[in-house]
């Protein structure tokens, strides 16, 4: 017993709820100071989510960073994708297809519109990406267009590429739109 007569049960509780209290206005706070975003999740995410863990160091770490982020982060942004994701992850072994499509199902997909295609077109015609990387430029013309915050992605060669963006960012805003942040989830994680 304590010296005021509580129980170490009683102690333990006391402090679980002084611990919860200060949780909770720091987690208040974090939402004031850092507000959710709206991330579009390019194919990437998913796959690296429910891969078979790899063999090679690098693979595997981003295999993990992919899984913390979506633990530890996915729950205080607004998350979207689109039926070119869909599209996207349906192909392959089907037992894995059908793992990253249960991990999209609940997510809110964006509209390849008119003004989306025309600018997935107009970043191959200009030659700022290769005509082959057609579905990357839909990637990022639909999170262009839809306003996301951050186009999250794996690809490095043609999404999360910084040698690309400045004209990426050129021709977009062009357009009169404004380039997300394209970023890995290593770039995202801050603190955890």
């Amino acid at each position: 017993m304590s010296p005021r007569g509580e129980t170490t049960g009683g102690l333990l509780a006391s402090r679980n709820r002084i611990a919860g209290a200060f949780r909770s206005a720091f987690d208040d706070a974090d939402k004031r100071l850092w507000p959710a975003m709206r991330i579009y999740l390019e194919s990437t995410i998913p796959s690296y989510l429910v891969a078979r863990p790899a063999r090679d160091l690098l693979q595997a770490a981003r295999q993990q960073l992919t899984r913390d982020w979506w633990e530890l982060k996915r729950g205080q942004h607004e998350l979207f994708s689109s039926q070119v994701v869909l599209d996207e992850v349906a192909a392959g072994e089907a037992t894995m297809a059908r793992r990253r499509l249960k991990l999209l199902r609940d997510i809110p997909l964006l509209e390849l519109s008119a003004a989306a295609n025309r600018l997935g077109r107009d970043s191959l015609l200009s030659g700022v990406l290769p005509v082959s990387a057609d579905g990357d430029a839909a990637h990022i013309a639909v999170a262009t267009v839809h306003r996301m915050d951050i186009l999250l992605t794996w690809n490095c060669r043609h999404i999360a590429n910084v040698a690309l963006q400045h004209r990426l960012r050129r021709l977009v805003e062009g357009k009169g739109f404004n380039l997300p942040a394209l970023a890995t989830p290593e770039e995202f994680m801050g603190d955890l």
